[in-house]
């Protein structure tokens, strides 16, 4: 694993700032990269992302914006202001929305990494059916992620059960950032289509989101730590 480029985003999945700044005093910003999703930032606000930069740890931020193409146009620019080193929309808003989101970054000196969500990791084939998409998961993730690749984005946000089937379709440099990412033995939580770390990896994925099995850890530098070894041993072999 390169230091540079650490596979592992830690996901901050915190009530309010208080207990977030208290894990990432206990990690090592050179282990791994975090993510801020919607119930943080909605109570700590742009001052926490900002914060949480200035403490050494790049972003990933998790707001999975959906609008008509201006609006998410403009979100994206206003997040990249955040210094954050990545950032997603939904795929399901369309080509023009997600082109749009692509254009305004490209203008800018530091562009974050822009990716999409296809199929949330918790929907089973029943709830996506049962919302009105024909076909399986793991077809509308190849889809939307097809999609997203046209429409100028860097890489999706997926199941670790259908990263190699991507990596496939859309080549070695498109990201594939993937939750439902679990060690043996861990709690699955409300994920519903999910791989080991080790397992994910070898499937081609670009970088592991994960959450409870480090955040509510009793040693959770001591977690972070085995399942960054845990990833090198499966890049290595």
């Amino acid at each position: 694993m390169s230091l540079r480029d650490p596979e592992i985003i830690v996901a901050l999945d915190f009530p309010a700032a208080a207990p977030a700044l208290d894990l990432l005093a206990r990690i090592d910003p050179s282990q791994c990269r975090v993510k801020i999703g919607k119930e943080l930032f909605t109570r700590a606000g742009p001052a926490f992302v900002e914060d949480v930069a200035g403490k050494g740890f790049e972003i990933f931020l998790d707001l999975k914006y959906h609008d008509i193409p201006n609006t998410v146009a403009a979100a994206c620019a206003a997040a990249a202001d955040l210094g954050v080193w990545m950032m997603n929309v939904h795929a399901s808003g369309g080509r023009r929305m997600m082109h749009a989101a692509a254009e305004r970054l490209a203008t800018l000196s530091r562009r974050p990494l822009l990716i999409a969500v296809t199929v949330l990791t918790s929907l089973a084939r029943e709830d996506i059916v049962e919302i009105g998409l024909a076909g399986t998961p793991g077809e509308n993730v190849l889809r939307l992620a097809t999609l997203a690749q046209d429409s100028g984005l860097d890489g999706v946000v997926c199941s670790p059960l259908e990263v190699s089937a991507l990596r496939g379709a859309c080549g070695s440099g498109f990201r594939l950032v993937t939750p439902g990412v679990r060690p043996v033995g861990a709690a699955l939580d409300d994920q519903r289509r999910v791989m080991t770390p080790a397992d994910a990896m070898r499937a081609g994925a670009s970088y592991l989101v994960v959450g409870r099995p480090i955040t509510a850890a009793a040693d959770p530098r001591g977690s972070l730590d085995a399942i960054n070894a845990e990833v090198a041993a499966a890049l290595a072999g």
